[in-house]
């Protein structure tokens, strides 16, 4: 027999969401909508879930997690909404519920669509997917330079829509403090570099002093290839002074540390939030009270730079022809999807959000932001690399690389492309931190909830 939801617990705290212009109730009410194209209004970082009736409408932007679980008792369902797993169950445990959970029984909103559950029975229905979010493919010439233009513009707006949100914020919240420092997690590399220098150039045309900006790069250990790589880009850019080495001892890089912190057990994720940990928590040994910091996480997904050959599953076609295939995956109807964790970024967002959280951080990255990425997927990929992965993996670079130069006058440099994990750490130690089967880390995250 079906039944209507009969209670709500949602466990993500106004406080929480990250808006420019609306509420959190505000936002809400553009949810309940039956425009699910409308929450595309609401700029910010957001895990909303809201009640019309019999039905219960979730949604998130595709920087954070927002999770779900459906827990029997004798007056009828209840949904459990939460950004952690762990948090769920502490919940169900609180109410004696404890017996029902599994991890895997958990859900995972998709980013970039609107969520409906309404009645539930034994089994349960599978909820509907409504996508709010659905930019057209390859509208743009194959002309790198307009390409670099409007991608790099919407990089700098979003920045820019970022610091004056957060200049709002800091007004809002009075007690005449100067601006709050802004850090960015630093490689020198590609996204890394066009965030710095979007920010720093979005701090001069606001007014604002750039000495409240740093550049943060970690080191482990003697330090991995980023550190002169850093180094060559602020002193090829006249930044120097920005930059600032996080030194970390091999110890501090931990992947089954990471699984915890993250809830999840993919390999690249895993590594890549270890490493994140070490230098989030070298800022916050150095800085107690440090709160923003800016990343270019979703940089290699919009510009689809990710080695093709390392994934038996895919093919250039496949890369270039599927609509947001690194941000979203193969898609909410897709066999291969999963309800547990999404897919591409909007399951490997934990990777960078959850550490940030766990530290006390608030994370930022521009290219998470759907008008940025609206414009990564109108290139015409398949015209401009006509089938090579070749000419797929030089192509973000030079889309930057012009785009700087065409709107500000900036030569950024351009480095060979390497994972932060590989960048971070010394190659050897890299080997023997990370020489994991991948079935232990899965068997790690399962093992945290034995009890349950």
């Amino acid at each position: 027999m079906l039944r209507p939801i009969a209670r709500v617990l949602d466990l993500v705290p106004d406080d929480r969401q990250h808006l420019y212009e609306h509420t959190p109730e505000q936002a809400r009410e553009i949810l309940r909508s039956e425009q699910p194209e409308s929450l595309l209004d609401v700029e910010g970082s957001f895990a909303l879930t809201a009640r019309v009736e019999e039905r219960v409408l979730m949604a998130r932007s595709l920087d954070r997690p927002l999770r779900y679980f459906l827990a029997k008792e004798k007056d009828g369902p209840m949904l459990v909404v939460a950004e952690r797993i762990d948090e769920i169950l502490r919940r169900l445990e609180e109410l004696s519920y404890g017996s029902q959970f599994h991890p895997t029984y958990t859900r995972m909103v998709p980013a970039h669509h609107v969520t409906s559950l309404r009645l539930i029975g034994c089994p349960d229905p599978n909820p509907i997917h409504r996508r709010f979010f659905d930019p057209p493919l390859a509208s743009l010439p194959p002309d790198l330079d307009v390409i670099g233009e409007r991608y790099v513009a919407a990089l700098l707006r979003e920045v820019r829509r970022w610091l004056e949100a957060e200049a709002r914020a800091a007004e809002e919240r009075g007690h005449g403090a100067p601006p709050a420092p802004l850090g960015v997690c630093f490689s020198g590399g590609i996204d890394s570099g066009a965030v710095l220098l979007a920010v720093y150039h979005a701090l001069l045309d606001l007014g604002q002093a750039p000495s409240r900006l740093k550049a943060f790069t970690l080191r482990v250990g003697d330090g991995g290839e980023d550190v002169a790589q850093a180094r060559e880009f602020l002193r090829r850019t006249g930044l120097e002074l920005l930059g600032e080495e996080i030194e970390r001892p091999v110890e501090a890089v931990d992947p089954f540390r990471a699984i915890d912190v993250i809830e999840d057990y993919k390999p690249l994720d895993v590594e890549c939030a270890a490493v994140g940990l070490a230098l989030l928590e070298g800022i916050r040994e150095r800085y107690p009270e440090w709160r923003l910091l800016i990343d270019g996480d979703g940089g290699d997904e919009n510009l689809k730079d990710y080695a093709i050959e390392e994934n038996a599953e895919l093919t250039i076609r496949s890369v270039v022809s599927n609509q947001m295939l690194y941000q979203e995956g193969w898609g909410v109807d897709a066999i291969k999807h999963s309800l547990t964790y999404s897919g591409g970024q909007s399951r490997g967002c934990v990777r960078t959000f959850a550490p940030a959280r766990r530290l006390g951080f608030v994370g930022f990255s521009p290219f998470t932001r759907p008008a940025v990425i609206a414009v990564a997927e109108a290139i015409p990929f398949d015209r401009l690399t006509q089938g090579s992965n070749e000419r797929l993996y030089s192509l973000k670079g030079e889309v930057v690389r012009r785009g700087f130069r065409r709107l500000l006058g900036v030569e950024m440099p351009i480095f060979e492309k390497r994972r932060f994990q590989h960048g971070a750490t010394p190659g050897a130690e890299l080997e023997r931190l990370f020489a994991v089967p991948p079935e232990r880390y899965r068997q790690h995250f399962l093992a945290r909830y034995a009890r349950a």
